[in-house]
């Protein structure tokens, strides 16, 4: 099992600079757990993809529905208390201290192609790349 974040998501289902990423880690580890904020960050992110006319909208819809209903047994809530504690740490945002939380929680690898997380947290977030080389 693995916390993947939206950026993860979203090279998985997304033409995505990253290629094929998503789902070699994917294809690698299929237990993807995620805090349920992500779908928020989901919808933002297939918004952009709508709004640079890179996805339809109706299109955006399916694709959100397919991935909540793909995800939503890897929902966990996080302790709000831990999301602060990471967050005040870091400069990382609360959002994205979830993740971090929430892979602190079940003692898996923090799965993300965004780099202040990479950054802040070297100990639990990893690559893409990183998580298929330790395989």
């Amino acid at each position: 099992m693995i916390v993947a974040d939206t950026n993860l998501v979203a090279a998985l289902l997304l033409p995505h600079e990253h290629g094929d990423l998503g789902e070699r880690v994917f294809a690698a580890d299929p237990a993807w757990a995620l805090p349920v904020l992500w779908r928020s960050e989901w919808r933002a992110v297939l918004l952009k993809y709508v709004r640079a006319r890179r996805l339809g909208q109706e299109g955006a819809a399916r694709l959100a529905a397919w991935a909540e209903g793909r995800f939503a047994a890897g929902e966990r809530l996080v302790d709000s208390g831990e999301v602060l504690r990471f967050a005040a740490a870091s400069a990382c945002s609360a959002y994205d201290c979830e993740f971090v939380a929430l892979a602190e929680a079940l003692d898996v690898p923090l799965v993300t192609l965004d780099a202040q997380l990479l950054a802040a947290f070297p100990g639990r977030a990893c690559t893409p790349r990183a998580f298929l080389a330790a395989r």
